[in-house]
């Protein structure tokens, strides 16, 4: 369960900056299969982060329909994963890049490591989620909300209603409950402080935190320690003897803490406090210069189709960016629902980030 979780949110937490390559088989382009019907192995490299999953029979079925074989590069979080990505981008290491969220699409997109390819199957994802629709250089594969979760039982046996907004965080009740991670550190760390960017602006975001450092805010480096060692709600954090309820995670941390538990119960142990979220989607795109820009595009298409989304949210604990797709009852019914998580365009994000990390550095870890 909990590396499920792990690898589903991809955090700082992993630090080695390491590029294993995993031999896989999957895909889908009719197209590209007349290509690789030559007797010749035929693979395409998908670049990502360590938190990319898919099952093996997934991507069997590609292989089945196009004739490549995927071979995955993981090169640590998103951060380092889209930074190599940069670095080599006059050498690409492989075909497409899967993992760069709209946290650092722009700085991926102004260094131009992406070849322009519209994919097929992209009429089925919501605009929304498009964040370049107009010259198609990455595509939407999936989209997760980085929230408040909560401890039930902590709320339940202290008669205390847990809190659903950004506003109820600086209220006294909650004083000393909360730990989140390093904004510097941390990509839910980030998501979280762009949640309050984009709820108080750019005006009001700072006199929030001021206040959220006077209510107890705890802050730690990364995920993992927060979620599995501070956190009371979860399966680590009681083993851990953890003291808090509530923490910065996933709106897809509850069906996890449930995954293979049995008998399943009513409820997940955790809820997620809605009015705190902010929404991750992730990209993936044609790396400029690839060997095999066609598998590449095949790829990319597969990745979108109903095959791979419906069974990428209990391999990677997201959802699917095609609306067409059915979550898995495990979400349906352990998940929570976010109808309005907050949201930043990556420009905003990218001309205010580093400022705004310096400005949270300095406010609440002095």
């Amino acid at each position: 369960m909990n590396t499920n979780l792990r690898r589903a949110i991809g955090t700082a937490a992993i630090a080695a900056l390491a590029f294993p390559a995993l031999a896989a088989c999957g895909g889908s382009d009719d197209s590209a299969g007349s290509g690789a019907s030559d007797g010749k192995d035929k693979t395409v490299t998908l670049v990502s982060h360590n938190s990319f999953a898919a099952s093996d029979e997934v991507l069997k079925q590609f292989t089945r329909q196009t004739g490549y074989k995927v071979n995955v590069l993981k090169g640590g979080d998103a951060g380092q994963a889209v930074n190599q990505a940069i670095l080599s981008k006059s050498h690409p290491q492989g075909d497409v890049f899967f993992g760069v969220d709209n946290t650092l699409l722009s700085r991926a997109l102004d260094n131009g490591i992406f070849a322009p390819y519209e994919a097929k199957g992209l009429e089925r994802v919501p605009r929304k989620l498009q964040a370049d629709a107009g010259e198609h250089r990455v595509t939407p594969v999936d989209t997760g909300d980085i929230c408040v979760n909560y401890d039930r039982a902590y709320f339940a046996d202290h008669k205390l209603a847990p809190p659903q907004t950004l506003d109820d965080l600086v209220k006294p009740e909650y004083k000393n409950l909360l730990v989140t991670e390093n904004v510097a550190t941390s990509s839910p760390g980030l998501a979280f402080q762009l949640a309050t960017a984009a709820k108080y602006g750019d005006d009001g975001w700072q006199d929030f935190w001021k206040k959220l450092k006077a209510n107890g805010v705890e802050v730690v480096d990364g995920w993992e320690q927060a979620y599995n060692e501070r956190f009371s709600g979860s399966a680590g954090g009681k083993k851990a003897k953890g003291d808090k309820p509530l923490v910065v995670s996933y709106a897809s941390s509850p069906p996890a803490e449930v995954m293979g538990v049995k008998p399943q119960p009513a409820e997940a142990p955790t809820g997620v406090a809605t009015g705190t979220c902010f929404q991750q989607t992730e990209f993936a795109g044609l790396l400029k210069g690839a060997k095999n820009p066609e598998g590449g595009k095949a790829l990319i298409d597969f990745l979108l189709s109903r095959t791979f989304q419906e069974d990428m949210p209990l391999q990677m604990f997201v959802k699917p960016a095609n609306q067409d797709a059915k979550l898995p009852e495990l979400f349906t019914k352990y998940g929570a629902q976010v109808n309005e998580p907050g949201t930043l365009a990556p420009e905003k994000i990218a001309k205010n980030r580093d400022q705004w990390v310096k400005a949270w550095s300095s406010l609440v870890l002095k």
